[in-house]
């Protein structure tokens, strides 16, 4: 197993590490629902280094990101991000990923740790047509701060303006005395905040930084555990749970980033626009329990008379909401907003009602 730079830390906060995606990473440390708060309400630190990176330079960086990618990348400029996804040959998606625009010729890929390997195979194969490519994922930390302090915790810790940093865009900035480091404002918790990029080098003099001016916000490490309630309770997808290589992007809910324009061929594109023209047989859809239970992953959807209509991905209880919620892929005729569908748990029939994302409004 990988260790992060970062792992020191965890064991001196007494973390329980998990193995997770080839990496030993903190799944919590005080509880998952304090963490959880913590974010919500003050600010919260998550180690993300275990996520992979890739550079795509040269001429044809432009040409090959728009080719992988369901996206246009042509509707980014320099400074900005796009979600995205890997179509795979059979309608799939191989992975979810982050595309940086560091100018045209010049890309940031930012993929899911447990897809490292499998991506950086499927980027290369679709490589063709010379362009450069860097996988620095082992020599690069990343920290995300999360929560409404994190512009104040932050802003103490460079002389660059972060709050002109809004969504889904990046700047570089010189952070604690490191220069070059590159700061973004994507969010996987809907708190708000901003993730780190920085050298392994870097990583110890940057994470004492962070906690140092984090002190009077209140600041605490948070494990993956509580990222995985505030990720549920925005409806933003997990790959391995709610999307895979057997789930397209029409199913998932995911057409937003799936564009269908001139010069932009991604693979599989003539059966998904199928797909979303023609309407697909089930759909990824957010649930909340009516009766009591927590729904799981692969627990069976049920209509009224125990029929399966569909299969949970991700369930909890919301930790700030107190209420059970859900995803899952459900079939046509049972996606429409307030129908009540059933979930098995324990081989009894338990009400829940299909909802609107976010099930955490703030």
């Amino acid at each position: 197993m990988k260790n992060t730079a970062f792992i020191d830390f965890h064991k001196s906060l007494g973390a329980k590490i998990v193995s997770f995606a080839g990496y030993n990473m903190p799944i919590q440390f005080e509880g998952i629902n304090v963490e959880h708060e913590t974010v919500r309400k003050k600010v919260g630190v998550f180690d993300v280094s275990h996520m992979g990176e890739f550079w795509v330079k040269g001429q044809k960086a432009f040409e090959l990101v728009q080719k992988l990618t369901s996206n246009d990348v042509a509707k980014l400029t320099e400074g900005k991000i796009q979600y995205t996804c890997f179509p795979n040959e059979i309608g799939g998606i191989v992975d979810d990923l982050l595309v940086y625009c560091i100018d045209n010729e010049t890309y940031l890929l930012v993929v899911n740790a447990s897809n490292i390997e499998k991506d950086w195979e499927w980027v290369n194969s679709k490589n063709d047509i010379g362009a450069e490519l860097y996988n620095v994922s082992d020599e690069t930390s990343q920290l995300a701060v999360q929560g409404p302090n994190a512009l104040e915790l932050m802003q103490k810790l460079t002389d660059t303006d972060l709050s002109s940093i809004s969504y889904y865009t990046f700047k570089y900035a010189e952070i604690a005395g490191v220069k070059n480091v590159l700061i973004s404002a994507t969010g996987y918790t809907g708190a708000g905040g901003f993730e780190i990029y920085m050298e392994n080098k870097d990583a110890k003099k940057i994470w004492e930084a962070v906690f140092e001016a984090g002190r009077e916000f209140g600041v605490k490490p948070i494990g993956l555990a509580a990222r995985d309630t505030l990720r549920l309770e925005m409806g933003f997808c997990l790959y391995g749970n709610d999307i895979d290589d057997k789930t397209s992007p029409i199913e998932a809910g995911l057409g937003w980033i799936t564009k269908f324009v001139d010069g932009n061929n991604f693979t599989n594109r003539e059966a998904i626009q199928k797909q979303k023209e023609d309407g697909v047989s089930k759909r990824l859809k957010a649930f909340e329990m009516i009766d009591k239970g927590i729904p799981r992953q692969h627990y069976e959807i049920c209509d009224s008379e125990g029929n399966t209509i569909g299969e949970v991905t991700s369930g909890t209880m919301s930790p700030s909401m107190k209420k059970a919620i859900g995803m899952g892929y459900v079939k046509s005729g049972f996606t429409k907003l307030d129908t009540e569908i059933f979930i098995k748990i324990r081989d009894k029939l338990r009400k829940a009602k299909i909802v609107k994302l976010p099930f955490y409004k703030g």
